[in-house]
């Protein structure tokens, strides 16, 4: 038997005292898509000879979905980004509320989220969508949780990037829905995934608490597979995870639990 799903792993999170291009040629050998953060940190010549399908990757450097200022810089390194996204084939760039710095802590954190904000990241998301549409790209963007990984983010609920995302309701323009960051925040999964279906581009997961891979935490992963096949999803499912031990043994009990 065979996953209904593409998966991918996230490279940054595995063997990490391995280079990043022999993570993705490990990855591409196991049969998995890889996923990327920031592409400045590494050597893109020495990625695409790895053959590897690079499934997503942070589709921005810096700037902000909630005013003028962030929202000019955020279309500015979207579109360096994409350009390099082409180059290797990445299927999906990904966004957030705002820049995270480190730790994944936000850059400029916002406690409270007024009426403005929320008709400015409406109007920066439709920029973004006109300027994917002129590089043929397609972004994302994704929920993260406010209470252990990232507080300050602003629309890091997931029923706040659906909110956004359906409004818009573009094809270059999808959700990654991280089911990690919404057991954190929200929970009731199934349904969240439900509703989201439509604009559904890549989901990610990550067992809570922990955020390691599948089979380590509280959540019942094959029963969310079996939902998401019989909702008809087939598109990517990411492990966005760090291995509680080997990491090929986390690799194969992730794609335990998404063979369905």
């Amino acid at each position: 038997m065979s996953s209904p799903f593409q998966l991918a792993a996230c490279a940054e999170m595995i063997w990490r005292d391995r280079p990043i291009e022999w993570r993705a040629s490990r990855l591409n050998e196991l049969g998995f898509g890889v996923g990327l953060w920031n592409w400045p940190e590494h050597d893109l010549g020495k990625l695409e000879a790895t053959g590897a399908t690079f499934t997503i990757m942070n589709g921005y450097l810096t700037g902000r979905l909630t005013d003028d200022e962030g929202a000019a810089e955020l279309l500015k390194t979207a579109r360096e980004t994409a350009k390099v996204g082409k180059r290797l084939g990445v299927q999906r760039l990904n966004l957030h509320g705002t820049g995270l710095g480190e730790g994944g802590l936000p850059v400029q954190p916002i406690e409270v989220v007024t009426g403005d904000m929320w008709l400015k990241a409406r109007d920066t998301l439709a920029r973004i969508v006109d300027m994917a549409e002129e590089e043929g790209v397609v972004f994302t963007l994704e929920n993260l949780n406010l209470q252990v990984d990232h507080p300050g983010v602003p629309f890091g609920r997931a029923e706040d990037t659906l909110a956004l995302v359906s409004s818009i309701d573009h094809p270059r323009l999808r959700l990654n829905l991280d089911l990690y960051h919404a057991q954190i925040g929200e929970g009731n999964l199934i349904e969240l995934c439900r509703r989201s279906l439509p604009w559904i581009g890549e989901i990610q997961v990550a067992d809570v608490p922990g955020r390691m891979e599948p089979g380590t935490g509280e959540v019942n992963w094959k029963g969310i597979a079996r939902a998401l096949k019989a909702m008809g999803y087939a598109g990517p499912v990411g492990m966005e995870a760090f291995a509680s031990g080997d990491p090929e043994a986390a690799l194969e009990a992730f794609r335990e639990a998404f063979t369905v």
